[in-house]
């Protein structure tokens, strides 16, 4: 038997907590109803009074006593019924949110926030910017209080999606990307091996004022006013931040040249020292499985697309806000729609999966417009995104948009207007597209006119259900935490054109078109030159991705879509495809911490990319 011993905080409350917990493994369709009974029959005790346990503390406890041998071997199973919000983690993989420091940003749009206490766009009152203003920032200990946290509630933490928000990557120096990523990397190294550095990192910020972002309480009196706009967001942001700016700069040039020595949030990497972080994850216990960083269409260049490559990065959310040349030049957007076909062309040459954001009732816009405008994101093949965020335009203090509002020149959608226009939007949404959003998650309070309704999508989607219809995006079509049979699915095959060639979208769905897997395969027209060497005469997998709540590395459950083959199936119909079309070798744009799958599914290590030979 073990001789793992639980906490004393568990040791105390061990009678309750093993009735609760045995009735929960006995019962294999318990329900929340069932667990909220056991709760109250066993309360916890303390000199305060009276309470229910926590589900995390039951979690804990569960772990501590299947671990001690008090109970039953753990149970995959056992821990999903005390799972807090399994939504989290029902999309087959954890994701973690993190962002980058308030930092100039080349955009001067009309319609984004001006909080100088966070990156362009964000506002302080958004649940990700509050962990990341509580964490200084700093990427490390936004990463690792996550992982904590996640896995305090149930979630696995072996596979993470990290997605790196804020203002635009592109604009940030180099030096500061190569040192961010690295610290992701660091977290989940240190979490993955029990390893805890995050009050050294504390302490660290503490002792040096300058060394990253505090903002402090005086910045809200000193944020800038849309309807005044006296200083912009860049001039405020410069003057603010200007001592710890420079301060970054000095350390990272003394440090490079041997004069300092380098500390945990001194802001400087090598790219050698993040490849070795990367080549760590291939194995680690807490691996990376996709990586997203947020940028404009008019920083993406060849060059651009290959360094975030190297990054490590496999999707890019892109803003493209609008396709109507016209309405991008009255909200001051500062490039073409010719950027955003250019900036899509590149990513997907190099396999990106493409995250687009679009935005109804901007200045100038109509609902009729915008109909017309979301029919060419799915109509002409230069857009096609993968992925889409809808954010209805709304109207924030700081923001000049202001302005046009009490000029009379601009008005919120009203409810019904904006409801089905979005439905409007979701019938024309083709099911190789996932909607991941179709509001901004901005606290109603930070709204001064616009949509205020947190559950938009439910909304939308009971108007379409009440005419008999349902949207067709992959979000809407998860299997989630469904049991599923694998032998009664079915492979389907969905082709569409894109600017640079075949795009093939394959899906495992039921009967009733829920999706299980997909793939997406780009068949790139061989006449063009292939963005790197490693893509040369090469089909692209963009991405796979199978559903289901997200299970263990290696870990398989009865009636769960994950870790039952349906991938390599996928990947093999990719590679017969492939081959029949002509290619003579089959690329993927794998994540770091998927490298040792795919090298097992007979792909080999290039530089950039992992390519199977056909």
């Amino acid at each position: 038997m073990s001789t793992f011993r639980p906490s004393l905080a568990i040791e105390q409350h061990r009678q309750p907590l093993l009735a609760i917990l045995r009735a929960v493994i006995a019962a294999p369709t318990f329900s929340y109803a069932d667990l909220y009974q056991l709760l109250r029959q066993h309360l916890k005790v303390t000199s305060e009074g009276r309470r229910f346990f926590a589900k995390d503390e039951l979690i804990a406890a569960y772990r501590a006593f299947t671990a001690s041998g008090d109970l039953p071997p753990f149970d995959p199973a056992v821990l999903e019924r005390l799972r807090l919000k399994p939504v989290r983690t029902t999309s087959g993989v954890t994701v973690i949110t993190v962002l980058t420091k308030p930092f100039p940003c080349p955009g001067e749009c009309i319609f984004c926030p001006n909080d100088v206490r966070m990156p362009k766009s964000y506002l302080r009152d958004e649940p990700g910017a509050q962990r990341a203003a509580l964490n200084s920032f700093d990427p490390y200990l936004q990463t690792y209080t996550r992982l904590r946290a996640l896995h305090n509630m149930g979630h696995p933490t072996d596979k993470i999606e990290l997605i790196v928000l804020g203002g635009t990557w592109s604009f940030y120096p180099e030096s500061y990307q190569i040192w961010f990523i690295k610290r992701l990397f660091d977290a989940l190294h240190d979490f993955g091996r029990g390893i805890d550095r995050t009050e050294e990192v504390r302490a660290l910020l503490e002792s040096d004022s300058l060394a990253q972002f505090k903002p402090s309480a005086e910045l809200p009196d000193r944020a800038v006013h849309g309807a005044q706009l006296e200083r912009t967001y860049n001039q405020l942001v410069t003057a603010l931040y200007a001592a710890e700016m420079q301060r970054s700069r000095e350390q990272a040039a003394q440090v490079q040249a041997g004069i300092l020595p380098r500390t945990p949030i001194t802001e400087y990497a090598t790219w050698q020292e993040l490849e070795a972080a990367h080549r760590e994850n291939e194995s680690a216990p807490c691996r990376c499985v996709g990586l997203v960083v947020e940028t404009r269409p008019d920083h993406i260049s060849t060059d651009e697309v290959l360094r975030i490559r190297r990054l490590g990065c496999t999707k890019v959310q892109i803003g493209f806000q609008s396709l109507d040349d016209q309405i991008l030049r009255l909200n001051k957007r500062g490039h073409t729609v010719a950027a955003t076909r250019r900036a899509v062309r590149l990513l997907r040459a190099a396999g990106f999966k493409i995250h687009a954001h679009w935005m109804p009732n901007l200045y100038g816009a109509t609902p009729e417009s915008d109909r017309a405008d979301y029919q060419r994101l799915f109509s002409d093949p230069d857009f096609c995104p993968d992925e889409l965020k809808i954010y209805p335009c709304s109207l924030i203090e700081s923001a000049e948009l202001m302005q046009h509002y009490q000029r009379g020149n601009w008005q919120p959608y009203s409810t019904e207007t904006l409801i089905a226009l979005l439905a409007d939007c979701m019938r024309a949404t083709p099911e190789y597209c996932r909607l991941t959003r179709i509001i901004r998650d901005i606290p109603s309070t930070d709204i001064v006119a616009g949509n205020k309704l947190t559950n938009l999508r439910e909304l939308v989607e009971m108007h379409l259900a009440e005419r008999g219809e349902r949207s067709r995006d992959i979000r809407a079509r998860e299997i989630r935490g469904e049991p599923v049979a694998t032998e009664s699915l079915q492979l389907d095959e969905l082709r569409y054109q894109t600017s640079i060639g075949q795009e093939y979208f394959l899906q495992f769905i039921t009967a009733e078109r829920r999706i299980a897997g997909f793939l997406r395969l780009c068949l790139p027209d061989q006449a063009l030159q292939p963005l790197h060497p490693e893509l040369e005469s090469a089909a692209i997998i963009r991405e796979v991705h199978i559903y289901g709540q997200a299970l263990g590395i290696g870990q398989e459950v009865a009636g769960k879509a994950q870790h039952s083959g349906l991938g390599t199936r996928l990947i093999e119909r990719a590679a017969q495809i492939a081959r029949q079309s002509g290619y003579t070798r089959l690329a993927v744009i794998s994540a770091v911490g998927t490298r040792a799958y795919y090298r097992s599914r007979g792909f080999a290590d290039g530089q950039l990319y992992q390519v199977r030979s056909l």
